[in-house]
């Protein structure tokens, strides 16, 4: 039963991953084709982001009330809808109404599903779910750049992919039986130093702790990287490297796949290496990509750079979540990780369209040198959480 809930948690997570790059490969269409300036994605953005953020925080009161996996399906059913609202959507005011619902729905699954796994199975499993993401990360742009290639709209690809959340969506809601029964064994099932006790902390308390700061500022960077490259990865490569937008339609992929087939094999290296040592590793291999997408050879500096970014994020999410009751104790550990999330989505949320304002006004050519800077702080601030809690 545990395997099979395990199976289940991988499919929703393949479904949380389906609309997360789709913006990213369809914006050099779909802003020319509204006639908006190249930065208005990062508006779109933020208006997801923002409803990750709400969701995320009304996650544990939800999941109390209605249990996990009820959470999961009406949360990948709504992000269904949204995207069915984007496939007719004519307008970027009404792409931004349709933003709404898909940010709710995407928030509550996230934190939901995290929780519950970083609470019931082990690190290696942590790495594949956010494997079971990048899989989703890589087909829902194939969709698009399948749509695109072939004489369809990007309105096309989005419906195709709203129809495959339908599909994801009624299976969830078939499983909940199987949700509900492993929910009744809760209390034998939770080991028993991941269970919560005494009173929630308030967010004054949580930043208190001793390295708490700075953790949150490390995911806030690490958000705020993949999401940027995930966003305007494609736009870089037509903006600067001189593809066009079906070619870097089908490119924006590479990253996502860096990440699932990272993730993938970090399950067996955790087996041997602690979560920081795979979280420094993922920065350095992400610091080399983003060097080499300084190097002016065109489009073979700009796949093999956005690959070795997309590597590099591979260990550093599920890492950070799943060190957060070692570094920070398992009486701590639900806390620290709904302010990690919140500071994740805010760093989703606030850094993209950041870089969409300096590609607008002054050069596409920064992205590089905008993620660089993001990760020297990383570094730092992670740097910081190992001294502050004696971890290695």
């Amino acid at each position: 039963m545990v395997q099979i809930l395990l199976a289940i948690i991988y499919v929703s997570f393949i479904s949380l991953g389906l609309p997360d790059a789709l913006l990213g490969s369809a914006w050099p269409s779909m802003y020319r084709e509204m006639s908006v300036p190249v930065s208005y994605a990062g508006i779109i953005s933020m208006i997801i982001s923002v409803g990750t953020v709400i969701s995320s925080l009304q996650s544990d009161r939800l999941t109390k009330k209605l249990g996990a996996g009820m959470v999961t399906a009406i949360s990948v059913a709504m992000t269904a809808v949204a995207l069915f609202g984007f496939s007719i959507s004519g307008s970027f005011p009404i792409l931004c109404l349709w933003a709404i619902p898909y940010g709710l729905g995407a928030g509550s699954v996230d934190a939901a599903l995290n929780n519950y796994v970083a609470l019931h199975y082990t690190s290696r499993d942590m790495s594949w779910l956010h494997c079971m993401w990048g899989v989703g990360t890589i087909v829902g742009p194939y969709v698009m750049g399948y749509a695109l290639t072939n004489g369809m709209t990007w309105n096309r690809g989005y419906l195709i992919i709203s129809l495959i959340q339908v599909v994801l969506s009624a299976a969830l809601f078939l499983s909940l039986p199987i949700w509900r029964k492993m929910e009744k064994r809760a209390g034998t099932a939770v080991p028993e130093e991941g269970a919560s006790s005494g009173k929630a902390l308030t967010l004054k308390e949580i930043i208190r702790i001793p390295g708490a700061k700075e953790i949150m500022v490390t995911f806030f960077c690490y958000c705020a990287v993949e999401q940027t490259s995930m966003l305007w990865g494609s736009s870089y490569m037509v903006l600067h490297n001189g593809l066009t937008a079906e070619e870097a339609a089908s490119y924006a992929s590479l990253f996502c796949i860096g990440i699932t087939v990272g993730r993938f094999f970090n399950g067996f290296l955790m087996m041997r290496f602690t979560d920081n040592q795979m979280i420094r590793a993922g920065q350095a291999v992400i610091i080399a990509g983003i060097v080499i997408l300084l190097l002016p050879f065109g489009k073979v500096t700009a796949v093999g750079g956005l690959i070795l970014i997309g590597l590099g994020c591979a260990p550093v999410y599920p890492c950070i979540i799943h060190s957060t009751p070692a570094n920070f104790g398992a009486d701590k550990s639900q806390a620290l990780i709904g302010v990690q999330m919140a500071s994740a989505y805010v760093g989703s949320c606030l850094m993209p369209p950041v870089f969409g304002l300096l590609a607008n006004h002054i050069s596409a050519s920064l992205l590089p040198w905008y993620l660089l800077v993001i990760m020297v702080l990383m570094v730092i601030m992670h740097t910081g959480v190992i001294r502050k809690t004696r971890k290695n």
